[in-house]
């Protein structure tokens, strides 16, 4: 299964690779240079299909807990100062995606969309200190009824030119559902009262719509 977001760029690869294979076949009488385009053309194809792959995850909804908003690597889990919205000390607890994850966004609690930007910026790369206030970004806040409101942030790597952002303010959204993509490389911040507890670690893999990042009982 494919997010929505990739339709377009699977069918220009797909054209483009069915392209490369009739030119090679139709002008090429090289046999082993036929075969290495093949293969790298194919190759291209299944690296594109991998990166908008979408697997089907059934999240086990509750108010009680907050899930894994993405696919990745915990790189950050600390008190910063939050600028944007609450303009005061959060524990913001940091998910890394490379070129390989799955790279959907999903709402990583139930509530209510309180606020919900896009900022255009730079693309570091997306473990640099200043990638969460320089770089291409959107930040959605939502209220939820447990752990009143939290924030999200979707970053732009060094490789990602489009983040996907489907929260608009006003929404009531669904925990696991989708709330957007971003295309090629990026990360994603979440932003905890002071006092949460957190239940990932550094370094811990991060399944979305499955890790439970904090839980309450």
């Amino acid at each position: 299964m494919f997010h929505k977001e990739g339709s377009k760029i699977i069918f220009i690869t797909l054209l483009v690779v069915v392209g490369i294979i009739f030119m090679a076949d139709a002008f090429l009488t090289i046999e082993w240079l036929k075969s290495v385009l093949y293969i790298l053309a194919l190759a291209i194809l299944v690296l594109v299909l991998q990166f908008f792959r979408n697997p089907k995850r059934i999240a086990d909804n509750s108010d009680n807990h907050i899930l894994a908003p993405v696919d990745g690597k915990v790189v950050v889990i600390e008190e910063v100062y939050e600028p944007e919205y609450f303009k005061d000390k959060r524990l913001m607890v940091s998910i890394f995606m490379s070129p390989i994850n799955v790279h959907v966004t999903r709402y990583c609690v139930n509530g209510i969309v309180k606020y919900s930007k896009y900022h255009p910026g730079k693309y570091l790369v997306a473990w640099h200190p200043k990638a969460s206030e320089e770089n291409e970004r959107t930040t959605v806040v939502i209220n939820n009824r447990v752990y009143g409101e939290i924030l999200y942030r979707q970053i732009a790597g060094a490789l990602a030119r489009r983040i996907v952002n489907y929260a608009q303010e006003g929404m009531r959204v669904v925990q696991g559902k989708d709330a957007g993509f971003i295309k090629f490389g990026s990360r994603v911040d979440i932003y905890l009262p002071i006092g949460t507890e957190i239940n990932v670690k550094l370094g811990d893999k991060a399944i979305g719509n499955k890790t439970v990042i904090s839980k309450k009982a």
